[in-house]
């Protein structure tokens, strides 16, 4: 291994945190993420205060190493020649296009170790890049900025709609707005700028649009998206009946006419999936359009398509388990608005370094053996200490080594990693929750009454 005898003890008993901290290092460079900066920010400027150290601050936080922002600058005051004022200033003002920016820095350098990695790809549907689009409203925060101290309304600071791609399993792009209240759907113009010709976008009905899905169409690309009920059209044909899909549901399916925006025809497929269980809307079947082939795609494989759109939920629970992704002392949008893009930058990094341990251990064992969690827990636990034994200075190596070595180096810590050490528990089906009495507005119970009522029922 390329690393020097100080890493040594570190690489052997916890090599997944040395993974951590090396790739942090490397998609963090602060020559990297300053140019970046510079690129990108139309209004903000660097004097004293460099873009590189307000990341590092914020990411300390962000992997839970640090339990609050001031926490985490007092921790780097060392190095950061300004006050904690000054820091928070910067913060409130980071322009969403930087958080974007950085975003897709993330997935451009896990991609390339990806490439190296060469795991084997296993598409959702061949020859096509699946992306799956998703909106994430962001929690409320606390009342901290003056003009929210004299309302009881919930504090939103942003949304974000959120692009995974299935290839790499990666977040390749993500698009802000610091407006709580704008629809998800005053961002699609901005999403549609990105599509590229074979790329496949499953989303939900609330980005079912005429615009969206004839400019993709447009654009060479495929779509697989829930019908919205204020998008009308034509059948041109009765549904007939097309086998299953992989839980068993009746799949149909029939040819919809639709009109773009100049009034052209266009003709789609409209799957429909007879669901065994209600949707939480109450909903007893899906409607999906699809201007995908019969030869690209079954009605049945469109089903189950979109179906596995839930995988980006999961990423998006992972990130509120292991991550924290929303900052509720971050009152300002620009400020929750990059804290969300750091979360998501870690979480390319983390997915980056999942893939390295299924080159090494195997799809099936990672994906079903390791717990997200554990590898979490156990970062928190070992970070600072290990920072301690291992100065900055040391982990410099990691920015400025080529990719191949420095793949060749994330493949040589995950032979080290112990696997029993993260166990996945597989949890039972979930059960019905009970029926509850009647609300009562301040009312409380004694917990002790309780329990002492079981114990004359036994």
């Amino acid at each position: 291994m390329l690393l020097e005898p100080i890493f040594q003890t570190f690489a052997e008993k916890r090599p997944f945190c040395v993974m951590v901290r090396a790739t942090l290092e490397r998609m963090l460079a602060p020559g990297t993420i300053n140019a970046l900066f510079r690129d990108h920010a139309q209004r903000q400027y660097e004097r004293d205060l460099l873009f590189s150290s307000v990341l590092e601050v914020m990411a300390q936080v962000v992997l839970q190493v640090e339990p609050t922002v001031l926490a985490a600058y007092r921790a780097c005051q060392d190095r950061l020649p300004v006050s904690d004022q000054a820091l928070y200033d910067k913060l409130k003002a980071v322009e969403p296009q930087v958080s974007q920016a950085l975003v897709r820095h993330s997935y451009r350098e896990a991609a390339g170790v990806l490439e190296l990695l060469q795991v084997p790809p296993r598409p959702w549907v061949a020859k096509l890049n699946v992306k799956v689009l998703d909106g994430n409203l962001f929690s409320s925060t606390q009342h901290r900025i003056k003009e929210l101290r004299t309302t009881w309304d919930a504090p939103l600071a942003g949304r974000a709609l959120v692009v995974w791609e299935q290839r790499r399993r990666l977040v390749c792009d993500v698009f802000l707005t610091e407006d709580a209240h704008a629809s998800e759907r005053s961002l699609l113009p901005e999403v549609l700028a990105t599509v590229q010709p074979l790329d496949l976008w499953v989303a939900d009905r609330n980005f079912c649009t005429i615009n969206f899905l004839c400019g993709i169409w447009d654009r060479r690309a495929r779509f697989a998206i829930r019908q919205h009920g204020s998008l009308k059209g034509r059948a041109v044909d009765s549904p007939r009946k097309c086998g299953k899909d992989s839980r068993g549901q009746a799949v149909f399916e029939h040819p919809l006419e639709i009109a773009d925006e100049q009034g052209q025809a266009r003709t789609l497929r409209r799957i429909t999936v007879k669901l065994r269980q209600p949707t939480r809307d109450g909903d007893l079947e899906l409607q999906i359009l699809t201007n995908l082939t019969p030869g690209e795609a079954s009605a049945a494989k469109i089903a189950d398509l979109y179906a596995n759109r839930w995988t980006i939920e999961v990423v998006f629970l992972e990130m509120q388990q292991t991550l924290t992704c929303e900052i509720n002392t971050l009152g300002y949008p620009k400020a929750a608005l990059f804290a969300f893009c750091i979360a998501l930058l870690v979480t390319n990094a983390v997915s980056m370094l999942k893939e390295s341990l299924r080159a090494v251990h195997g799809v099936k064992t990672i994906d079903e053996k390791v717990s997200p969690y554990y590898l979490s827990l156990e970062i928190q636990k070992t970070y600072d200490g290990m920072m301690v034994q291992i100065p900055a200075a040391h982990w410099n190596v990691f920015a400025n080594m080529t990719l191949a070595q420095f793949t060749k180096i994330l493949l040589g810590l995950a032979r080290n990693l112990e696997l029993s050490r993260y166990p996945k528990t597989k949890r039972g089906p979930k059960k019905p929750p009970p029926k509850r009495g009647c609300y009562h507005n301040g009312g409380h119970i004694s917990t002790f009454k309780v329990l002492a009522k079981r114990k004359t029922k036994q």
